[in-house]
């Protein structure tokens, strides 16, 4: 499920609903409609969200699908994947990070 997805990363990043409104020019009531699945995303929307947390739109659906597919695949494996997908994650924004501080 997107949403999830798009709920994970906001989290993962540190922003709150009404900081990342802010920066997708939406409403907060309407980035909590997205992330609670009530309403649906568009490609605009996940683009933003490619550009903001520098994550190409073929990731945040690859991590949807994974998400998506909880009952069918066993938790232990789909733990072991979340988890390296938050490393990987996590790695990249040092890496930006470290790049920041030296420029």
């Amino acid at each position: 499920m997107i949403n999830k997805a798009l709920k994970t990363i906001r989290q993962f990043h540190g922003f709150k609903q009404s900081e990342l409104a802010v920066k997708l020019n939406i409403s907060k009531s309407y980035l909590s409609e997205i992330e609670s699945g009530k309403k649906p995303v568009s490609f605009d929307l996940l683009e933003q969200y490619s550009n903001i947390f520098e994550i190409p739109v073929s990731s945040l659906v690859f991590f949807s699908e994974n998400l998506d597919n909880e009952g069918k695949i066993s938790k232990k494996f789909r733990l072991a994947v979340t988890d390296k997908i938050l490393k990987v994650m996590e790695w990249l924004s040092d890496k930006d990070e470290h790049k920041t501080q030296e420029a």
